[in-house]
């Protein structure tokens, strides 16, 4: 009885945090469309859950190690460290313009990462579980992944579309192919879930066609900027146990707190790896699985794949300074279902900006304060609350629609209760009432709407932050951001302050 008794309180525990990852973004470049989108998903992810009252970790990064960081800061002529100190600032820089709330940014040129990877390799080495072998493999710079032949088209790296070199070196090899009937059934059972389906699908049938051992070192000579193996030194870690571990290492002291990942977010084009090579990792360490591997997809522009060569590729930075940071955030959020593929244009991020924050939030509470400020200088008292108004606010099916990551079909149901707060002013008419001297009859329908625009402010914080924020202040209130407060009559009697515009109509 007192272990069944313990196992409920590790589970109501567990209920009541929540940690999230992206994955960490290499440093070769600079950030871009891509990798802003998948940290606004889950700094959507990690807000809502704070909403429900739970303790959040949000984690995010960038892999600092490799051969083609140690090739590019060769020909930006700096030094790799250098190099890679400028790239992460450009990340936080960008993240911080885009209020992403992470707890923590971690870089894996961090010492204290650095000492963690070297702990995990002594111990997967005595374990017997890294050996010393000759590698084999058609590698891809671009990549920094080494592919089966089967991966290939016409003879072709798919994503870099150059053909890959046939590599065989000397290496030291985790032995993945031990664990591949263990996995299978884990990712076949749920217990290791991978959403969508599609993608579930997608991996048990790339582990049935047979695991190899993989490489997790390269030589010293070709790969100096890495971290060199403690049993060999001559060798350097090769991404895969380095880059993998900061999602463990990046918890730092509240790795017994936060331990497992409850959702891990990616690009289908690191899916495999993170499905196949992750999770060995973690049972070679006898550590648990994280709960869900949820991949989302590419992006095209206008139509057409991203590329340097046809000058489309879309930097974040630009838009964000162009229609600001909540603009792109609820682009993302509401344009795009998440999990599938996307396309960025900037017709429909205007039309969005213009139709959605313009003309049905902005100006449902420009209007409502503007009514306020010309008929009782901003004042409003508490009033009887209009059970019709919000009985058509879907609270269960938004729940629902995030619990499933359905994050596009959340934000139009908060929407379809904006339109409804919109059309429940059009049919009052509370002009004519203040006209015909109707005050009471205003004074509780103003309460009732602004009181509606308080659970919306709420209910869109995870995903434009900054926005609700001002609602709040605009409105007279403390922000409070918490899903119980999701009910009428809660609004205490109140002054609004001076109005400002929330979205300019571009």
């Amino acid at each position: 009885m007192m272990e069944k008794e313990k196992q409920i309180k590790k589970e109501n525990k567990q209920t009541k945090k929540f940690y999230i990852t992206t994955p960490i973004y290499y440093a070769n470049a600079k950030p871009h469309i891509g990798s802003a989108y998948t940290t606004i998903a889950a700094d959507v992810l990690a807000r809502w859950n704070k909403l429900l009252g739970k303790e959040v970790f949000f984690l995010t990064g960038t892999d600092e190690h490799g051969k083609k960081i140690q090739q590019t800061a060769e020909k930006a002529g700096k030094k790799p460290k250098e190099f890679v100190d400028k790239i992460a600032k450009q990340f936080k820089d960008l993240f911080n313009l885009l209020n992403v709330s992470y707890d923590n940014f971690i870089r894996t040129t961090d010492k204290y990462h650095e000492k963690e990877v070297v702990k995990v390799l002594k111990r997967l080495y005595k374990d017997g579980l890294i050996y010393k072998g000759d590698y084999e493999a058609y590698y891809c710079v671009g990549c920094e992944q080494y592919l089966k032949k089967s991966d290939l088209i016409d003879g072709k790296c798919p994503l870099h579309n150059k053909e890959p070199e046939l590599k065989k070196e000397e290496a030291y090899l985790l032995k993945l192919s031990q664990f591949q009937d263990k996995l299978l059934k884990l990712i076949e059972s749920g217990k290791f879930q991978i959403l969508p389906k599609s993608r579930k699908k997608e991996i048990i049938y790339f582990i049935k066609q047979g695991l190899q051992d993989v490489s997790i070192s390269r030589r010293k000579e070709d790969v100096e900027w890495g971290i060199p193996l403690p049993f060999d030194e001559e060798h350097t870690c090769y991404v895969w146990v380095d880059a993998f571990w900061n999602y463990v290492s990046g918890l730092k002291d509240k790795f017994k707190k936060f331990w497992p990942p409850n959702v891990q977010l990616m690009a289908k084009d690191i899916f495999r790896v993170h499905a196949t090579i992750w999770p060995v990792l973690i049972l070679a360490m006898n550590l648990e699985l994280p709960k869900t591997l949820f991949i989302h997809g590419y992006f095209t522009a206008n139509g057409k794949k991203m590329s340097k060569s046809l000058g489309n590729v879309v930097d974040p930075l630009k838009i964000i300074q162009k229609y600001g940071s909540d603009t792109l955030r609820y682009f993302f959020a509401r344009h795009i279902p998440f999990g599938h593929d996307g396309d960025f244009s900037e017709k429909a991020l205007i039309d969005r900006h213009n139709n959605e924050l313009a003309n049905k939030l902005g100006n449902l509470v420009s209007r409502t304060l503007g009514l306020l400020e010309k008929s009782t200088q901003g004042e409003y008292k508490e009033s009887k609350t209009e059970r019709k108004l919000f009985e058509q606010l879907t609270l269960k099916q938004i729940k629902e629609n995030m619990e499933n990551y359905e994050i596009d079909k959340a934000l139009n149901e908060i929407f379809a209760f904006v339109d409804v707060v919109n059309n429940y002013i059009q049919d009052k008419k509370p002009w004519e009432l203040i006209k015909n001297n109707k005050k009471k009859e205003f004074s509780r329908i103003l309460y009732n709407v602004l009181d509606g625009i308080r659970i919306i402010a709420i209910l869109l914080w995870p995903f434009i932050p900054e926005t609700s924020e001002k609602i709040f202040k605009q409105i007279g209130v403390k922000p409070k951001f918490d899903i119980k407060d999701c009910k009428p009559g809660i609004l205490k009697s109140g002054k609004t302050e001076k109005r400002e515009i929330l979205f300019r109509k571009i």
